[in-house]
């Protein structure tokens, strides 16, 4: 075994980094190092794989990929066994090189030694960079054609990269990442992960973990087959080397960590790829609770800045709600995105509502809560009125009934910006001219004739500019006018 490693020193590289005796397991990495310590590097694990992918042939001549590990200030013991898994489990002829990026840990021989092993690269960073940049650089020397990331507290399974390889092979287009396994922070225990999860997110851009839509489960009758995922977590995935520089690599004036996974998976689907699970290959990855290291700006504020950058440049008109769900984003710093949005045109992307669409119509724009209530003047309401001898229904003047809180069907009225709605119709102007009729029709967020703003005390038609107005029971659009009593309304909303 220790010939085959030219010269590197297991035991010698472990045992300078042991724990002191009393020392919290847990402090350094966030996870329990006395029992990452306490494992074999070469310690097998339960093949969690569905069984039918034992009998998945793969291409004999699948391209062979470049591994980027990078760390900061990893547990020996756990990078090592990640290295040594893939060197284990990987057919040799598909692995190219491992090039492990040390972003600034403290100690530079984490990564030198590791260099005795054969294929082992180590690049070390001067100062601290953090992921992204970190993996930008990686990429940067990879010499295969196609890349595979990998974080430093892995363990890769049996047959893991060939599914993913054939996948990129047949489409580069295609950004692939495995089923992430568990392996768990207190003991190690590998845990298989379900295997009908993809990533999805929130508006506040959240990642999370999600079940495949019923739709897409039932049409799966081939349990081996790639599930089209919305994001990816981020942390595992292979993509071509050419494609990857052709999209624009990262953005890499994001800091250390967060919210890359977004700004990537956005733009692997916009500009004309694809992203996916590939159930058959299976890498297991310590989650931990908390980062184990310290982010210059504070985590919840870099989060802020990569999450903005990524609405900014890739969302258009649906970053409000980014900023509605996330409200201490707003008037944060976010460095310039001049070169990414020009990215974006030049690649010739989809828009965010495309992507909403096509990729993930499970994400719902959220339903502002409409508050309902009267429009008065004086002690009269806004009212609908009977159908016309034409079938058309029309808005009118009536006494103000009930109260504002339970007011008659009839004088209620729901404020949904630009509309003014009661059930399913809509306050309307029947022309574009001055004394117009007040209708009401099927409302229709695109019809130019149903749009509306309250402006002071006035109630103004957006198209036309005119206002509405109480013509002794009648109401009709006129030129606005401030000394006009039939102008001037009030919208009470109920409490």
């Amino acid at each position: 075994e220790k010939n085959s490693r030219r010269g590197f020193d297991e035991k010698a590289y472990l045992s300078s980094k042991v724990l002191k005796a009393g020392e919290d397991p847990y402090r350094q990495h966030a996870f329990n190092q006395l029992e990452s310590d306490k494992l074999s590097s070469d310690r097998p694990i339960r093949d969690t794989r569905h069984y039918r992918c034992t009998s998945v042939r793969y291409d004999t001549d699948l391209p062979a990929t470049s591994l980027i590990i990078t760390f900061h200030n990893e547990a020996r013991s756990t990078l090592l066994r990640t290295v040594k898994s893939v060197l284990n489990r990987t057919p040799p002829s598909l692995i190219q090189e491992i090039i492990l990026v040390d972003d600034f840990s403290s100690d530079p021989e984490d990564c030198q030694l590791l260099t005795k092993i054969p294929k082992v690269k180590c690049l070390r960073n001067t100062r601290r960079e953090g992921l992204i940049r970190s993996r930008v650089r990686g990429a940067e020397v990879a010499t295969a054609d196609i890349l595979t990331f990998l974080d430093s507290h892995c363990e890769v399974n049996s047959e893991w990269l060939q599914p993913m390889l054939q996948r990129v092979k047949e489409d580069y287009t295609r950004v692939v990442s495995p089923i992430i396994d568990v392996i768990s922070l207190d003991n190690f225990a590998y845990l298989a992960a379900s295997a009908d999860l993809r990533g999805g997110f929130d508006w506040s851009l959240h990642f999370k973990w999600e079940q495949i839509p019923i739709e897409q489960k039932m049409s799966r009758t081939d349990p081996t087959q790639s599930i089209r995922t919305p994001v990816i977590a981020g942390g595992i995935f292979v993509i071509d080397k050419s494609w990857f520089n052709h999209l624009g690599k990262y953005d890499t004036q994001m800091d250390i960590w967060g919210g890359e996974n977004f700004e990537l998976s956005f733009r692997v689907w916009m500009c004309g790829g694809s992203l996916e699970i590939v159930p058959c290959s299976r890498v297991g990855h310590v989650f931990r609770k908390r980062h184990p290291y310290d982010f210059p700006e504070g985590n919840a504020l870099t989060y802020i800045k990569n999450t903005k950058r990524t609405a900014e440049v890739w969302m258009d008109e649906y970053k409000q709600y980014y900023y509605e769900a996330r409200p201490s984003a707003i008037g944060k710093s976010f460095g310039s995105v001049a070169d990414r949005v020009e990215l974006r045109r030049k690649l010739n992307c989809k828009s965010f509502q495309w992507y909403l669409e096509n990729v993930y119509p499970e994400l719902k724009i959220p339903e502002k809560e409409l508050i309902p209530g009267i429009i008065r003047q004086g002690g009269n309401c806004l009212e609908s009125q009977a159908q016309d001898t034409t079938g058309t229904m029309l808005a009118g003047m009536g006494h103000c009934k009930g109260t504002v809180n339970n007011p008659p069907a009839t004088q209620e009225w729901l404020f949904s910006d630009p509309l003014i709605r009661q059930q399913d119709k809509c306050l309307s102007i029947s022309s574009f001219t001055t004394g117009s009729q007040i209708t009401l029709e099927a409302c229709n967020q695109k019809d130019g004739r149903q749009k509306w703003k309250m402006k002071g005390s006035f109630l103004q038609h957006f198209v036309s500019g005119l206002c509405l107005e109480n013509q002794t029971g009648r109401v009709v659009t006129n030129p606005c006018q401030a000394g006009v009593p039939g102008q001037q309304w009030e919208l009470l909303q109920a409490t």
